[in-house]
Protein backbone atom coordinates (compact mmCIF):
# COMPACT_ATOMS: atom_id res chain seq x y z
CA UNK A 1 0.00 0.00 0.00
CA UNK A 2 1.47 3.22 -1.02
CA UNK A 3 1.30 6.18 1.13
CA UNK A 4 -0.84 9.14 -0.12
CA UNK A 5 2.13 11.49 0.20
CA UNK A 6 3.64 9.69 -2.78
CA UNK A 7 0.29 10.10 -4.38
CA UNK A 8 0.28 13.69 -4.02
CA UNK A 9 4.37 13.79 -5.55
CA UNK A 10 2.78 11.65 -8.83
CA UNK A 11 -0.26 14.17 -9.43
CA UNK A 12 1.93 16.43 -9.11
CA UNK A 13 3.82 14.82 -12.01
CA UNK A 14 1.22 14.70 -14.07
CA UNK A 15 0.45 18.06 -14.32
CA UNK A 16 -0.34 18.69 -18.53
CA UNK A 17 -0.02 15.54 -19.34
CA UNK A 18 -2.99 13.71 -21.67
CA UNK A 19 -5.64 12.02 -20.19
CA UNK A 20 -4.58 8.66 -20.73
CA UNK A 21 -1.17 9.42 -17.91
CA UNK A 22 -4.22 9.15 -14.90
CA UNK A 23 -4.08 5.55 -15.47
CA UNK A 24 -0.49 5.27 -13.17
CA UNK A 25 -3.03 6.01 -10.28
CA UNK A 26 -4.28 2.83 -9.91
CA UNK A 27 -4.25 0.95 -7.16
CA UNK A 28 -4.28 1.20 -3.23
CA UNK A 29 -3.05 4.36 -1.61
CA UNK A 30 -2.86 4.61 2.73
CA UNK A 31 -4.73 8.31 3.71
CA UNK A 32 -4.98 9.03 7.84
CA UNK A 33 -8.40 7.47 7.96
CA UNK A 34 -8.83 5.19 4.74
CA UNK A 35 -7.88 3.50 2.41
CA UNK A 36 -8.63 4.57 -1.52
CA UNK A 37 -8.50 2.44 -3.92
CA UNK A 38 -8.71 3.33 -8.09
CA UNK A 39 -9.89 0.43 -9.28
CA UNK A 40 -10.76 1.59 -12.78
CA UNK A 41 -10.09 4.90 -13.76
CA UNK A 42 -12.02 5.81 -17.27
CA UNK A 43 -9.20 6.71 -20.24
CA UNK A 44 -11.89 10.10 -21.66
CA UNK A 45 -12.82 12.65 -19.44
CA UNK A 46 -16.41 12.69 -21.11
CA UNK A 47 -16.67 9.00 -19.90
CA UNK A 48 -20.47 8.62 -18.14
CA UNK A 49 -19.95 7.68 -13.83
CA UNK A 50 -20.85 4.27 -14.04
CA UNK A 51 -17.80 3.12 -16.07
CA UNK A 52 -15.63 4.86 -12.60
CA UNK A 53 -15.09 3.16 -9.37
CA UNK A 54 -13.23 4.74 -6.56
CA UNK A 55 -13.24 3.04 -3.29
CA UNK A 56 -12.48 4.44 0.14
CA UNK A 57 -12.55 1.79 2.71
CA UNK A 58 -12.67 2.31 6.11
CA UNK A 59 -12.00 -0.37 9.03
CA UNK A 60 -15.65 -1.51 11.17
CA UNK A 61 -14.24 -0.80 14.25
CA UNK A 62 -12.65 2.56 13.34
CA UNK A 63 -15.53 3.48 11.66
CA UNK A 64 -17.61 3.51 15.17
CA UNK A 65 -20.73 1.24 13.74
CA UNK A 66 -19.99 -1.52 16.30
CA UNK A 67 -22.91 -1.11 18.85
CA UNK A 68 -25.39 -0.15 15.61
CA UNK A 69 -27.50 -3.30 15.68
CA UNK A 70 -27.74 -4.94 12.41
CA UNK A 71 -28.34 -9.00 12.99
CA UNK A 72 -30.98 -8.78 9.90
CA UNK A 73 -30.49 -8.85 6.63
CA UNK A 74 -33.30 -6.30 6.64
CA UNK A 75 -31.52 -3.66 8.87
CA UNK A 76 -28.02 -4.24 7.12
CA UNK A 77 -29.40 -3.39 4.04
CA UNK A 78 -31.16 -0.06 5.67
CA UNK A 79 -27.78 0.71 7.52
CA UNK A 80 -25.76 0.44 3.61
CA UNK A 81 -28.96 2.56 2.21
CA UNK A 82 -28.59 5.11 4.71
CA UNK A 83 -25.05 5.46 4.21
CA UNK A 84 -25.16 5.68 0.36
CA UNK A 85 -27.47 8.63 0.80
CA UNK A 86 -25.10 10.52 3.51
CA UNK A 87 -22.36 10.02 0.87
CA UNK A 88 -24.49 11.64 -2.14
CA UNK A 89 -25.25 14.42 0.51
CA UNK A 90 -21.90 15.29 1.37
CA UNK A 91 -20.64 14.88 -2.08
CA UNK A 92 -23.33 17.59 -2.80
CA UNK A 93 -22.06 19.87 0.10
CA UNK A 94 -19.03 19.27 -0.34
CA UNK A 95 -17.11 18.57 -3.76
CA UNK A 96 -16.83 21.27 -5.92
CA UNK A 97 -18.75 20.04 -9.07
CA UNK A 98 -17.76 19.95 -12.95
CA UNK A 99 -14.14 22.05 -13.13
CA UNK A 100 -12.53 21.51 -16.66
CA UNK A 101 -13.66 19.07 -19.58
CA UNK A 102 -16.74 16.86 -19.68
CA UNK A 103 -17.46 14.97 -15.85
CA UNK A 104 -14.36 16.59 -14.74
CA UNK A 105 -14.13 17.60 -11.15
CA UNK A 106 -17.21 15.81 -10.09
CA UNK A 107 -17.29 13.36 -7.01
CA UNK A 108 -20.58 11.66 -6.47
CA UNK A 109 -22.09 8.35 -5.85
CA UNK A 110 -25.21 6.00 -7.80
CA UNK A 111 -28.28 8.65 -6.24
CA UNK A 112 -30.84 6.74 -4.11
CA UNK A 113 -33.99 7.27 -4.99
CA UNK A 114 -37.56 7.67 -2.09
CA UNK A 115 -36.80 3.40 -1.69
CA UNK A 116 -34.73 1.51 0.31
CA UNK A 117 -32.75 -0.75 -1.25
CA UNK A 118 -29.62 -3.25 -1.84
CA UNK A 119 -26.55 -1.27 -3.25
CA UNK A 120 -23.47 -2.06 -4.57
CA UNK A 121 -22.16 1.25 -3.88
CA UNK A 122 -22.31 0.70 0.00
CA UNK A 123 -20.23 -2.73 0.82
CA UNK A 124 -19.92 -3.82 3.93
CA UNK A 125 -18.78 -7.21 5.98
CA UNK A 126 -17.41 -8.03 9.69
CA UNK A 127 -14.25 -5.98 8.93
CA UNK A 128 -14.98 -2.82 6.86
CA UNK A 129 -17.43 -0.26 5.53
CA UNK A 130 -16.69 0.62 1.59
CA UNK A 131 -17.89 3.55 -0.43
CA UNK A 132 -17.82 2.75 -3.83
CA UNK A 133 -17.94 6.06 -5.72
CA UNK A 134 -17.07 8.40 -9.16
CA UNK A 135 -14.87 10.57 -9.13
CA UNK A 136 -13.94 12.94 -12.62
CA UNK A 137 -10.18 13.41 -12.35
CA UNK A 138 -10.39 17.03 -13.72
CA UNK A 139 -8.74 17.85 -17.33
CA UNK A 140 -8.97 20.99 -19.51
CA UNK A 141 -9.51 18.78 -23.39
CA UNK A 142 -7.77 16.02 -22.33
CA UNK A 143 -4.56 17.83 -20.81
CA UNK A 144 -4.24 16.95 -16.90
CA UNK A 145 -5.16 19.74 -14.20
CA UNK A 146 -2.94 18.54 -11.30
CA UNK A 147 -4.16 21.38 -8.79
CA UNK A 148 -7.37 20.59 -9.23
CA UNK A 149 -6.80 17.03 -9.01
CA UNK A 150 -4.85 17.40 -5.77
CA UNK A 151 -8.01 19.18 -4.31
CA UNK A 152 -10.36 17.09 -4.96
CA UNK A 153 -8.05 14.28 -3.57
CA UNK A 154 -6.72 15.37 -0.32
CA UNK A 155 -8.78 17.94 0.54
CA UNK A 156 -12.61 17.08 -0.12
CA UNK A 157 -12.58 13.61 -0.23
CA UNK A 158 -11.26 13.18 3.30
CA UNK A 159 -13.67 15.45 3.55
CA UNK A 160 -16.81 13.28 2.00
CA UNK A 161 -15.44 9.83 3.72
CA UNK A 162 -14.98 11.22 7.61
CA UNK A 163 -18.49 12.79 7.43
CA UNK A 164 -20.57 9.72 5.51
CA UNK A 165 -18.41 6.67 6.98
CA UNK A 166 -18.10 7.83 10.99
CA UNK A 167 -20.55 7.11 12.90
CA UNK A 168 -19.35 10.17 15.71
CA UNK A 169 -20.46 12.20 12.65
CA UNK A 170 -23.96 11.25 11.88
CA UNK A 171 -27.06 11.66 13.11
CA UNK A 172 -27.11 8.37 14.73
CA UNK A 173 -30.99 9.26 15.71
CA UNK A 174 -31.98 9.60 11.81
CA UNK A 175 -29.91 6.30 11.59
CA UNK A 176 -31.78 3.99 14.03
CA UNK A 177 -34.85 5.76 12.38
CA UNK A 178 -33.91 4.45 8.96
CA UNK A 179 -33.11 0.81 10.40
CA UNK A 180 -36.57 0.57 12.30
CA UNK A 181 -38.70 2.07 9.76
CA UNK A 182 -37.28 -0.23 6.93
CA UNK A 183 -37.98 -3.07 9.57
CA UNK A 184 -41.01 -2.10 10.47
CA UNK A 185 -42.18 -1.89 6.77
CA UNK A 186 -40.84 -5.29 5.78
CA UNK A 187 -42.32 -7.40 8.56
CA UNK A 188 -45.68 -5.21 7.41
CA UNK A 189 -45.26 -6.61 4.27
CA UNK A 190 -44.57 -10.25 5.29
CA UNK A 191 -48.10 -9.72 7.80
CA UNK A 192 -50.30 -9.43 4.62
CA UNK A 193 -51.05 -13.13 3.67
CA UNK A 194 -51.73 -14.37 6.96
CA UNK A 195 -53.84 -11.56 7.48
CA UNK A 196 -56.00 -12.04 4.18
CA UNK A 197 -54.73 -8.37 2.39
CA UNK A 198 -52.70 -7.65 -0.33
CA UNK A 199 -51.83 -4.44 0.78
CA UNK A 200 -52.27 -2.17 3.47
CA UNK A 201 -52.16 1.03 3.48
CA UNK A 202 -51.70 3.26 7.37
CA UNK A 203 -53.46 6.04 8.13
CA UNK A 204 -52.05 9.01 7.89
CA UNK A 205 -49.91 8.38 4.85
CA UNK A 206 -49.09 10.91 2.51
CA UNK A 207 -49.26 9.06 -0.93
CA UNK A 208 -49.42 12.68 -3.53
CA UNK A 209 -45.82 13.04 -5.26
CA UNK A 210 -44.12 15.80 -6.02
CA UNK A 211 -44.84 15.49 -9.95
CA UNK A 212 -45.30 12.81 -11.99
CA UNK A 213 -41.64 12.37 -12.58
CA UNK A 214 -40.46 12.70 -8.74
CA UNK A 215 -41.35 10.28 -6.18
CA UNK A 216 -40.39 13.20 -3.46
CA UNK A 217 -43.97 14.04 -1.71
CA UNK A 218 -45.99 16.60 -2.30
CA UNK A 219 -45.90 18.90 0.34
CA UNK A 220 -48.54 21.72 0.07
CA UNK A 221 -51.55 22.45 2.60
CA UNK A 222 -54.21 21.11 0.63
CA UNK A 223 -52.68 17.24 1.00
CA UNK A 224 -55.34 15.14 2.44
CA UNK A 225 -53.90 12.72 4.87
CA UNK A 226 -55.29 9.23 4.53
CA UNK A 227 -57.23 7.47 6.25
CA UNK A 228 -59.08 4.04 6.29
CA UNK A 229 -62.96 3.44 6.20
CA UNK A 230 -64.39 1.62 9.14
CA UNK A 231 -64.82 -1.54 7.37
CA UNK A 232 -61.47 -2.06 6.11
CA UNK A 233 -59.39 -0.88 8.93
CA UNK A 234 -56.73 -3.07 9.84
CA UNK A 235 -54.29 -3.07 12.46
CA UNK A 236 -50.87 -4.24 12.90
CA UNK A 237 -48.57 -4.64 15.99
CA UNK A 238 -44.84 -3.37 14.61
CA UNK A 239 -41.24 -4.21 16.52
CA UNK A 240 -40.70 -0.99 16.57
CA UNK A 241 -43.58 2.12 16.03
CA UNK A 242 -45.75 -0.63 17.75
CA UNK A 243 -49.67 -0.87 17.18
CA UNK A 244 -51.07 1.22 13.53
CA UNK A 245 -53.50 1.17 12.10
CA UNK A 246 -54.81 1.66 8.28
CA UNK A 247 -56.63 0.35 5.19
CA UNK A 248 -56.25 -3.65 4.72
CA UNK A 249 -57.05 -4.19 0.94
CA UNK A 250 -58.49 -7.74 1.40
CA UNK A 251 -57.31 -11.28 -1.15
CA UNK A 252 -59.51 -11.50 -3.88
CA UNK A 253 -60.90 -8.87 -6.17
CA UNK A 254 -60.90 -5.07 -5.52
CA UNK A 255 -62.02 -1.57 -7.62
CA UNK A 256 -61.07 1.39 -7.13
CA UNK A 257 -63.71 3.80 -8.39
CA UNK A 258 -64.42 7.61 -8.34
CA UNK A 259 -64.87 10.88 -10.26
CA UNK A 260 -61.40 12.84 -12.26
CA UNK A 261 -59.08 14.40 -9.79
CA UNK A 262 -60.59 12.25 -6.50
CA UNK A 263 -56.85 10.06 -6.26
CA UNK A 264 -58.16 6.36 -7.45
CA UNK A 265 -54.99 6.11 -9.37
CA UNK A 266 -52.59 8.25 -6.68
CA UNK A 267 -53.79 5.07 -4.55
CA UNK A 268 -52.76 2.60 -7.35
CA UNK A 269 -49.44 4.87 -7.61
CA UNK A 270 -48.77 4.08 -4.15
CA UNK A 271 -49.71 0.26 -4.30
CA UNK A 272 -47.26 -0.23 -7.03
CA UNK A 273 -44.62 1.12 -5.24
CA UNK A 274 -45.76 -0.39 -1.60
CA UNK A 275 -43.12 -3.71 -3.33
CA UNK A 276 -40.59 -1.53 -1.49
CA UNK A 277 -39.43 0.12 1.88
CA UNK A 278 -39.56 3.89 2.14
CA UNK A 279 -37.63 6.16 3.40
CA UNK A 280 -38.92 7.96 6.85
CA UNK A 281 -40.66 11.19 5.89
CA UNK A 282 -41.39 9.98 2.25
CA UNK A 283 -44.95 9.64 3.30
CA UNK A 284 -45.60 6.08 1.78
CA UNK A 285 -43.82 3.95 4.96
CA UNK A 286 -46.46 1.91 6.15
CA UNK A 287 -47.65 1.78 2.32
CA UNK A 288 -47.18 -1.98 1.69
CA UNK A 289 -48.08 -4.44 -1.19
CA UNK A 290 -48.03 -7.97 -1.66
CA UNK A 291 -44.14 -8.53 -2.78
CA UNK A 292 -45.13 -10.45 -6.03
CA UNK A 293 -47.36 -7.74 -7.10
CA UNK A 294 -47.38 -6.55 -10.90
CA UNK A 295 -48.28 -3.59 -12.25
CA UNK A 296 -50.26 -4.66 -16.21
CA UNK A 297 -50.66 -2.31 -18.76
CA UNK A 298 -50.88 -1.87 -22.53
CA UNK A 299 -47.88 -1.47 -25.09
CA UNK A 300 -48.29 -1.38 -28.56
CA UNK A 301 -45.53 -2.44 -30.58
CA UNK A 302 -43.91 -4.63 -27.94
CA UNK A 303 -41.98 -7.50 -28.87
CA UNK A 304 -44.32 -11.18 -28.03
CA UNK A 305 -42.21 -14.35 -28.52
CA UNK A 306 -44.21 -17.81 -28.12
CA UNK A 307 -46.32 -16.63 -25.03
CA UNK A 308 -49.61 -18.52 -24.52
CA UNK A 309 -52.09 -16.24 -24.71
CA UNK A 310 -55.25 -18.78 -25.22
CA UNK A 311 -56.88 -17.38 -21.66
CA UNK A 312 -57.78 -13.95 -22.69
CA UNK A 313 -57.36 -14.42 -27.19
CA UNK A 314 -58.36 -17.50 -29.70
CA UNK A 315 -59.75 -18.30 -32.69
CA UNK A 316 -56.91 -15.54 -34.32
CA UNK A 317 -58.14 -14.71 -38.12
CA UNK A 318 -54.47 -15.24 -39.22
CA UNK A 319 -54.70 -18.78 -37.86
CA UNK A 320 -51.70 -18.21 -35.76
CA UNK A 321 -51.86 -20.51 -32.54
CA UNK A 322 -53.23 -18.27 -29.22
CA UNK A 323 -51.13 -21.01 -27.25
CA UNK A 324 -47.62 -19.92 -28.69
CA UNK A 325 -48.59 -16.60 -29.95
CA UNK A 326 -45.31 -14.41 -31.20
CA UNK A 327 -45.57 -11.08 -33.13
CA UNK A 328 -42.77 -7.91 -33.25
CA UNK A 329 -45.21 -5.88 -32.82
CA UNK A 330 -48.36 -6.18 -30.65
CA UNK A 331 -51.25 -4.26 -30.51
CA UNK A 332 -52.65 -2.69 -27.39
CA UNK A 333 -55.18 -5.82 -26.10
CA UNK A 334 -52.71 -8.12 -27.27
CA UNK A 335 -49.72 -6.40 -25.36
CA UNK A 336 -51.65 -6.80 -22.31
CA UNK A 337 -52.70 -10.32 -22.25
CA UNK A 338 -49.25 -11.57 -22.81
CA UNK A 339 -48.18 -9.12 -20.04
CA UNK A 340 -50.68 -11.01 -17.85
CA UNK A 341 -49.41 -14.22 -19.11
CA UNK A 342 -45.79 -13.75 -18.87
CA UNK A 343 -46.72 -12.22 -15.42
CA UNK A 344 -48.51 -16.05 -14.18
CA UNK A 345 -45.46 -17.56 -15.55
CA UNK A 346 -42.98 -15.84 -13.54
CA UNK A 347 -44.58 -15.94 -10.38
CA UNK A 348 -47.52 -12.82 -10.04
CA UNK A 349 -49.74 -13.03 -7.51
CA UNK A 350 -51.25 -9.61 -7.46
CA UNK A 351 -52.39 -8.16 -10.65
CA UNK A 352 -52.68 -4.27 -10.56
CA UNK A 353 -54.05 -2.05 -13.12
CA UNK A 354 -55.56 1.55 -14.27
CA UNK A 355 -58.00 1.67 -17.26
CA UNK A 356 -56.15 4.76 -18.08
CA UNK A 357 -53.14 2.73 -19.16
CA UNK A 358 -55.33 -0.28 -20.17
CA UNK A 359 -56.29 -1.71 -23.70
CA UNK A 360 -60.39 -0.74 -23.47
CA UNK A 361 -61.46 -3.93 -25.89
CA UNK A 362 -59.02 -5.90 -23.53
CA UNK A 363 -61.41 -4.88 -20.22
CA UNK A 364 -64.67 -4.91 -21.25
CA UNK A 365 -67.42 -5.41 -23.96
CA UNK A 366 -70.65 -4.75 -23.44
CA UNK A 367 -73.97 -6.03 -23.98
CA UNK A 368 -74.39 -3.85 -27.53
CA UNK A 369 -70.70 -4.65 -28.40
CA UNK A 370 -71.41 -8.44 -27.70
CA UNK A 371 -75.32 -7.64 -29.91
CA UNK A 372 -73.59 -5.95 -33.02
CA UNK A 373 -69.99 -8.28 -32.88
CA UNK A 374 -71.35 -11.89 -32.40
CA UNK A 375 -68.46 -14.03 -30.33
CA UNK A 376 -67.19 -16.12 -32.91
CA UNK A 377 -65.87 -12.64 -34.55
CA UNK A 378 -64.29 -11.17 -31.55
CA UNK A 379 -61.32 -13.41 -30.68
CA UNK A 380 -60.49 -11.25 -27.84
CA UNK A 381 -62.31 -12.45 -23.95
CA UNK A 382 -62.37 -9.39 -22.33
CA UNK A 383 -60.41 -9.12 -18.27
CA UNK A 384 -64.23 -8.94 -16.88
CA UNK A 385 -64.75 -12.43 -17.68
CA UNK A 386 -61.29 -14.05 -16.47
CA UNK A 387 -60.74 -11.82 -13.20
CA UNK A 388 -62.61 -14.01 -11.33
CA UNK A 389 -61.71 -17.19 -12.10
CA UNK A 390 -57.78 -15.95 -12.07
CA UNK A 391 -58.61 -15.67 -7.74
CA UNK A 392 -60.74 -18.23 -7.59
CA UNK A 393 -58.25 -21.20 -9.27
CA UNK A 394 -55.18 -19.25 -8.90
CA UNK A 395 -55.42 -17.25 -5.90
CA UNK A 396 -54.32 -14.48 -8.33
CA UNK A 397 -55.76 -11.30 -6.46
CA UNK A 398 -56.66 -7.80 -8.97
CA UNK A 399 -57.00 -4.46 -8.01
CA UNK A 400 -58.26 -2.27 -10.48
CA UNK A 401 -58.68 1.40 -11.06
CA UNK A 402 -62.00 1.71 -13.32
CA UNK A 403 -63.95 4.84 -13.55
CA UNK A 404 -66.05 3.88 -16.71
CA UNK A 405 -67.34 0.57 -16.70
CA UNK A 406 -69.76 -0.95 -13.36
CA UNK A 407 -69.69 -3.94 -15.14
CA UNK A 408 -66.74 -4.61 -13.06
CA UNK A 409 -69.28 -4.65 -10.35
CA UNK A 410 -70.61 -8.19 -10.72
CA UNK A 411 -67.44 -9.49 -10.12
CA UNK A 412 -65.97 -7.74 -7.15
CA UNK A 413 -65.23 -8.30 -3.40
CA UNK A 414 -64.38 -5.33 -2.59
CA UNK A 415 -64.96 -1.36 -4.08
CA UNK A 416 -63.06 1.51 -2.99
CA UNK A 417 -65.13 4.63 -4.12
CA UNK A 418 -62.38 8.06 -3.74
CA UNK A 419 -63.71 11.19 -2.81
CA UNK A 420 -61.71 14.08 -2.03
CA UNK A 421 -58.87 11.75 -2.04
CA UNK A 422 -60.19 9.87 1.05
CA UNK A 423 -61.34 6.70 0.40
CA UNK A 424 -65.21 4.77 1.00
CA UNK A 425 -66.22 1.34 1.31
CA UNK A 426 -68.70 1.26 -1.52
CA UNK A 427 -68.97 -2.52 -1.73
CA UNK A 428 -72.24 -3.25 -0.55
CA UNK A 429 -73.99 0.02 -2.63
CA UNK A 430 -71.81 -1.25 -5.69
CA UNK A 431 -73.22 -5.01 -5.21
CA UNK A 432 -77.00 -3.48 -4.88
CA UNK A 433 -76.78 -1.42 -8.13
CA UNK A 434 -75.57 -4.55 -10.46
CA UNK A 435 -78.47 -6.56 -8.62
CA UNK A 436 -81.04 -3.81 -9.55
CA UNK A 437 -79.35 -2.78 -12.95
CA UNK A 438 -78.40 -5.92 -14.76
CA UNK A 439 -75.99 -5.60 -17.92
CA UNK A 440 -77.59 -8.46 -19.54
CA UNK A 441 -74.23 -8.87 -21.41
CA UNK A 442 -73.13 -12.37 -21.47
CA UNK A 443 -70.04 -14.18 -20.30
CA UNK A 444 -67.60 -15.37 -22.25
CA UNK A 445 -64.59 -17.27 -22.41
CA UNK A 446 -65.70 -20.39 -20.98
CA UNK A 447 -65.30 -21.74 -17.43
CA UNK A 448 -61.81 -22.26 -16.45
CA UNK A 449 -58.70 -20.46 -16.58
CA UNK A 450 -55.75 -23.00 -17.71
CA UNK A 451 -52.30 -21.05 -16.57
CA UNK A 452 -50.20 -20.12 -19.76
CA UNK A 453 -47.62 -22.70 -21.02
CA UNK A 454 -44.41 -22.70 -19.80
CA UNK A 455 -41.45 -21.40 -21.95
CA UNK A 456 -37.76 -22.22 -22.62
CA UNK A 457 -35.86 -19.07 -23.27
CA UNK A 458 -32.66 -20.34 -25.50
CA UNK A 459 -29.03 -18.41 -24.79
CA UNK A 460 -28.23 -17.80 -28.92
CA UNK A 461 -29.97 -14.68 -28.90
CA UNK A 462 -27.77 -13.01 -26.07
CA UNK A 463 -24.65 -11.62 -27.48
CA UNK A 464 -23.54 -8.55 -25.15
CA UNK A 465 -20.93 -7.13 -28.13
CA UNK A 466 -22.51 -4.25 -30.55
CA UNK A 467 -22.18 -4.23 -33.94
CA UNK A 468 -18.26 -3.43 -33.62
CA UNK A 469 -17.66 -6.04 -31.35
CA UNK A 470 -17.44 -4.09 -28.27
CA UNK A 471 -18.95 -5.15 -25.07
CA UNK A 472 -21.53 -3.34 -24.66
CA UNK A 473 -24.09 -3.80 -21.53
CA UNK A 474 -25.33 0.10 -20.73
CA UNK A 475 -28.71 1.39 -18.61
CA UNK A 476 -28.89 5.24 -18.84
CA UNK A 477 -32.22 5.63 -17.89
CA UNK A 478 -34.46 3.24 -15.56
CA UNK A 479 -36.60 2.11 -18.79
CA UNK A 480 -33.91 1.15 -21.31
CA UNK A 481 -31.05 -1.13 -21.31
CA UNK A 482 -28.71 -1.60 -24.42
CA UNK A 483 -27.37 -5.13 -24.38
CA UNK A 484 -25.23 -5.44 -27.80
CA UNK A 485 -27.08 -4.80 -30.55
CA UNK A 486 -30.45 -4.83 -29.29
CA UNK A 487 -32.26 -2.11 -26.83
CA UNK A 488 -34.79 -3.42 -24.56
CA UNK A 489 -37.49 -0.99 -24.20
CA UNK A 490 -38.89 -1.00 -20.63
CA UNK A 491 -41.23 1.75 -20.70
CA UNK A 492 -44.52 -0.45 -19.69
CA UNK A 493 -42.62 -2.00 -16.77
CA UNK A 494 -43.56 0.48 -13.96
CA UNK A 495 -42.26 -0.85 -11.42
CA UNK A 496 -38.13 -0.09 -11.73
CA UNK A 497 -37.40 3.00 -9.57
CA UNK A 498 -33.73 4.02 -9.99
CA UNK A 499 -31.32 3.42 -12.81
CA UNK A 500 -29.01 1.39 -10.83
CA UNK A 501 -31.57 -1.45 -11.12
CA UNK A 502 -31.73 -0.98 -14.67
CA UNK A 503 -28.02 -1.38 -14.94
CA UNK A 504 -28.47 -4.72 -12.44
CA UNK A 505 -31.17 -5.88 -14.96
CA UNK A 506 -28.90 -5.60 -18.12
CA UNK A 507 -25.88 -7.52 -16.10
CA UNK A 508 -28.31 -10.37 -14.82
CA UNK A 509 -29.48 -10.91 -17.97
CA UNK A 510 -26.16 -12.07 -19.20
CA UNK A 511 -25.80 -13.77 -15.51
CA UNK A 512 -28.60 -15.93 -16.56
CA UNK A 513 -27.16 -16.87 -20.24
CA UNK A 514 -25.16 -19.59 -17.85
CA UNK A 515 -28.36 -21.10 -16.98
CA UNK A 516 -29.75 -21.73 -20.67
CA UNK A 517 -29.19 -24.73 -21.40
CA UNK A 518 -32.36 -25.53 -23.56
CA UNK A 519 -34.35 -27.06 -21.32
CA UNK A 520 -34.74 -24.73 -18.26
CA UNK A 521 -38.19 -22.85 -18.16
CA UNK A 522 -37.98 -18.79 -18.14
CA UNK A 523 -38.95 -19.49 -14.60
CA UNK A 524 -36.35 -21.36 -13.51
CA UNK A 525 -33.95 -19.18 -14.72
CA UNK A 526 -34.96 -15.97 -13.07
CA UNK A 527 -35.07 -18.29 -10.04
CA UNK A 528 -31.36 -19.26 -10.10
CA UNK A 529 -29.92 -15.90 -10.88
CA UNK A 530 -31.88 -14.69 -7.85
CA UNK A 531 -30.78 -17.36 -5.74
CA UNK A 532 -27.23 -16.52 -6.64
CA UNK A 533 -27.89 -12.59 -6.00
CA UNK A 534 -29.68 -13.56 -2.60
CA UNK A 535 -26.57 -15.67 -1.62
CA UNK A 536 -23.72 -13.61 -3.16
CA UNK A 537 -24.82 -10.37 -3.60
CA UNK A 538 -25.56 -8.12 -6.39
CA UNK A 539 -21.58 -8.52 -6.79
CA UNK A 540 -22.06 -11.91 -8.90
CA UNK A 541 -23.61 -10.20 -11.94
CA UNK A 542 -19.93 -8.42 -12.99
CA UNK A 543 -16.79 -9.75 -12.96
CA UNK A 544 -15.11 -6.45 -11.45
CA UNK A 545 -16.37 -4.56 -8.68
CA UNK A 546 -18.78 -1.99 -9.32
CA UNK A 547 -21.11 0.52 -7.15
CA UNK A 548 -23.85 1.40 -9.67
CA UNK A 549 -26.22 -1.93 -9.33
CA UNK A 550 -29.67 -1.89 -7.04
CA UNK A 551 -31.46 -4.41 -6.01
CA UNK A 552 -34.51 -5.75 -8.65
CA UNK A 553 -36.79 -8.47 -8.28
CA UNK A 554 -37.19 -11.53 -10.69
CA UNK A 555 -40.54 -10.15 -11.99
CA UNK A 556 -38.49 -7.37 -13.85
CA UNK A 557 -35.84 -9.02 -14.51
CA UNK A 558 -38.25 -11.94 -16.96
CA UNK A 559 -40.27 -8.40 -17.93
CA UNK A 560 -36.81 -7.40 -19.70
CA UNK A 561 -36.08 -11.17 -21.09
CA UNK A 562 -39.31 -10.89 -23.19
CA UNK A 563 -39.25 -7.85 -24.23
CA UNK A 564 -35.53 -8.05 -25.89
CA UNK A 565 -36.22 -8.32 -29.44
CA UNK A 566 -34.07 -11.38 -30.90
CA UNK A 567 -34.27 -14.02 -27.80
CA UNK A 568 -35.34 -17.37 -29.18
CA UNK A 569 -37.92 -19.13 -27.11
CA UNK A 570 -39.87 -22.13 -27.24
CA UNK A 571 -42.07 -23.66 -25.59
CA UNK A 572 -41.88 -26.41 -22.91
CA UNK A 573 -42.70 -29.60 -24.16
Amino acid sequence: MKSCESLKEQIRALDGQDYTAYQSLRGGWAFPHFELVMQRIPKDPYAPPATGVYRAIVPRGRAGFRSIDTASRTREVALRDFLARNFHEQCTRINGGRRGTGNSGIITIAEPGQSVLERTSIFIDENVIEARFFLGLPAAGRAILSDIAAKMLFEELPRIVQASLFAENLDLHALEKHLSTTEDAAFLRESLSSAGLVAFIADGSVLPRLSGVEQKPLETPSVVAFRSPERLRASFDLPNAGCITGMGIPKGVTILVGGGYHGKSTVLQALELGIYDHTPGDGREFCVTHPAAVKVRASSGRRVANTDVSAFIDNIPTGQAATSFSTENASGSTSQAAFIAEAIESGAKVLLMDEDTCAANFMIRDKRMQELVAKEHEPITAFVDRVRVLYEEHDISTILVMGGSGDYFSVADCVIQMIDFAPRDVTRQAQAIAARFPTGRAREGGGSFKSPRERIPLGDGLDPHNEYGQFRIQAATTRQIVFGRTTIDLSDVDQIVETAQTRAIGRAILHARQYMSGSNELAQIVSQVMEDVRRDGLDVLDSQITGDFAQFRGLELAAALNRMRGLEVKQAP
